[in-house]
């Protein structure tokens, strides 16, 4: 069954537009509250958020909704969504909410779920929840309401979480770091992680105002960050985006690392360190430098479909631990359920400081290959994959690059685009061979 309101990660869209207007946020908890009651016990679900000023209106509607079909909840307040995963496990809860539209401006919002273990909820468990939003209410008696109450410190619990995720030998003293937190959900935890651990902390993006997160900072504009490593002479910067689920990192001289390269630091370091690394699983947009540099270490990558639940599903079916995307969603499943920018920065300055040398001497000869990306608006009513011209010059192209690239065509899930990648060691070979794709299949 084809879902209605879930997305590749919950449920997400412009405030005051459906499904985000309070009258669904409603609905949607009494929903999610008739499902979690099938259990025959009386739930209870923790409510987290980020910094967006809507989410006083969606966080108020939920709650309403949960207690109406018997479910006590939990207010956490702002905090980042993997401080939601870990403290619904951690305090035995049945569900954990996160109100939050992540890396996307503040006219946003959207809501997504953790199981009791901290994970995301499969496929199944969200038809389910839009089956239940079909059938009419079935309000709770009075003495079965839920209730709700405010959790005592989830701030200071989550930052002792992710204090725990690296040696107690770790130490950070004579390391300066800028912190930049997007004005969202880590504005009042990032700083206090690094800095308890013993590093000088420089904040930038820690004052949210209910309506700049991730206006000029953070995972997707890490340019002020470069700036404020340089002007602060840090020794690194740590940029994570309004959730705080992804993450960005600068070094000394300014130089940013993605999440393809972090990746490939965090499997080389449990490499050198004698753990197994059976392999890791990256994302159809993972550079092929990275795939190149784990086979030469004798390290299969895998590709997953482009969007963390997918990298996680793949991980958990393989029995691996390390997998990421090229954004900066990184997981190591040894350290937490869900992808963490936090618990991936401190694993990545634990890399390094237990190594001589930089974050750039940890990727000597990573270099990433040149990715040239071309949109082409579909029209017609043709199926881009029947187009005969555009197979023809994929063949072509496919030959010219051999294993020195590779090609990737697919279909946006958004808008009626066709996205025409090509990756190749020799980037001008690589952008004529997008263009020469990119042409035909605008001519079907």
């Amino acid at each position: 069954m084809s879902r209605t309101y879930f997305g590749t990660d919950g449920i997400r869209g412009t405030v005051g537009q459906a499904p985000i207007t309070p009258d669904f946020m409603l609905r949607l908890g009494h929903a999610v509250g008739r499902v979690l009651r099938r259990s025959g016990d009386k739930p209870v679900v923790l409510i987290g958020k980020d910094t967006r000023i809507s989410g006083y209106m969606l966080e108020s509607s939920l709650e309403a909704g949960f207690a109406s079909a018997g479910v006590d909840v939990l207010l956490s307040g702002p905090l980042p969504t993997p401080g939601v995963a870990y403290l619904t496990r951690a305090l035995r809860l049945d569900l954990g909410v996160v109100i939050s539209a992540s890396h996307n401006s503040f006219e946003d919002n959207g809501i997504k779920f953790f199981s009791a273990r901290g994970e995301k909820l499969p496929d199944a468990w969200e038809i389910e929840v839009e089956e239940a939003l079909r059938e009419p209410p079935q309000w709770a008696a009075a003495a079965q309401l839920g209730r709700a109450r405010r959790l005592d410190d989830a701030r200071g619990r989550y930052i002792e979480f992710c204090k725990s995720t690296v040696p107690h030998s770790l130490s950070l003293r004579g390391m300066k770091l800028v912190i930049d937190a997007a004005h969202g959900a880590a504005y009042h935890v990032a700083p206090d992680v690094f800095h308890e651990l013993g590093a000088a902390v420089v904040k930038i993006g820690c004052s949210p105002d209910g309506l700049n997160i991730n206006d000029g900072v953070g995972a997707t504009e890490p340019q002020a960050l470069v700036r404020a490593v340089l002007e602060h002479g840090a020794d690194y910067g740590i940029a994570l985006d309004g959730d705080a689920d992804r993450l960005q990192m600068v070094d000394a001289d300014g130089r940013l690392y993605n999440g393809d390269e972090l990746l490939y630091v965090l499997a080389a370091d449990r490499l050198t360190m004698q753990r197994p690394v059976p392999g890791v699983v990256g994302t159809l947009m993972t550079n092929m430098a990275v795939e190149v540099a784990l086979a030469g270490r004798g390290v299969e990558l895998v590709r997953a479909r482009v969007g963390d639940r997918y990298v996680l599903e793949e991980l958990a079916a393989r029995g691996w631990q390390l997998g990421g995307e090229s954004s900066g969603h990184l997981l190591a499943l040894d350290r937490h359920t869900t992808g963490d920018g936090i618990v991936s920065a401190l694993q990545i300055l634990q890399a390094v400081r237990r190594r001589p040398g930089t974050l750039a001497s940890a990727l000597h000869g990573v270099d990433l290959f040149p990715q040239t990306l071309i949109n082409v608006r579909l029209s017609g009513n043709v199926p881009w994959q029947d187009n005969p011209a555009l197979a023809a010059a994929r063949r072509e192209s496919e030959l010219a690059l051999g294993d020195a690239g590779r090609v990737l065509i697919r279909a946006s899930g958004t808008e009626p685009v066709l996205r025409v990648m090509v990756e190749a060691r020799d980037g001008e070979l690589g952008r004529r061979c997008a263009e020469r794709m990119a042409s035909a299949a605008a001519q079907g």
